[in-house]
């Protein structure tokens, strides 16, 4: 049973990170691309904002797929949790805790959840296991 729900995480926040880098990479999910995702991030003080919407939507896409996978998971899970380290810091910090409020509520849960998947491993139904 661990290894199904160890799965069941993997794969949804996987594939919601995937989604999340496709956004910022090629405008996709309702996304604006990196033009758009880049004069937002210089609006927030995040410069150069095209080159770190590239960085953060290449940790996202790389970091879902690797997580989803179960492949490298220390590296996805550290793609993940910087991803959601900047998000807290640059973004939802000053907002206080609470998502209602666009807090770092949701980006904390993310960044534990990976790491926490990192430190217990992928499981048995991952490519980790696998290769091993």
């Amino acid at each position: 049973m661990l290894a199904l729900g160890l799965l069941l995480i993997r794969l949804v926040v996987g594939l919601l990170f995937i989604g999340h880098g496709a956004q910022k990479l090629f405008g996709w999910f309702g996304g604006y691309g990196p033009k758009g995702t880049g004069g937002w991030m210089e609006s927030v003080g995040i410069k150069p904002g095209v080159v770190m919407a590239v960085l953060a939507g290449l940790m996202e896409l790389l970091g879902g797929v690797l997580f989803a996978a179960g492949l490298l998971t220390p590296l996805a899970a550290a793609l993940i949790a910087a991803a959601m380290l900047g998000a807290i810091v640059k973004v939802h910090g000053p907002n206080g805790l609470w998502s209602t409020a666009n807090g770092y509520e949701y980006p904390l849960v993310l960044l534990v959840i990976a790491i926490g998947v990192a430190l217990t491993g992928a499981g048995a139904y991952s490519l980790d296991a696998l290769l091993k």
